[in-house]
């Protein structure tokens, strides 16, 4: 069954080159424009598609690790959320 795919490839790619040798110059420069638009589409889909998964796990753990460090260092008082280092005491500046 793969044979007869592969050898259907291959004649499908023949017919194509046999079509853009016979014709005219300008038309072949507008059918390669278009075949290079074309795969290059085509590349840029799969290398998103490719990569999306990975993104998105990356995504997802930086957002859980940025959770469980929130919830971690900061207390409660009431509905108010504030972060141990407010606690530290403040240094003055020296302003001038």
């Amino acid at each position: 069954m793969i044979e007869l795919v592969l050898a259907g490839l291959g004649l499908l790619v023949c017919a194509a080159l046999l079509v853009r040798m016979v014709l005219p110059e300008r038309q072949r420069w507008a059918v390669d424009y278009h075949a290079r638009r074309t795969w290059a589409a085509l590349q840029g889909g799969a290398t998103r598609l490719w990569h999306w998964r990975g993104h998105r796990r990356t995504a997802s753990r930086e957002a859980d690790e940025a959770i469980r460090r929130a919830r971690g260092e900061a207390t409660r008082d009431g509905n108010v959320i504030r972060p141990k280092s407010f606690d530290k005491p403040r240094k003055p500046r020296d302003l001038h």
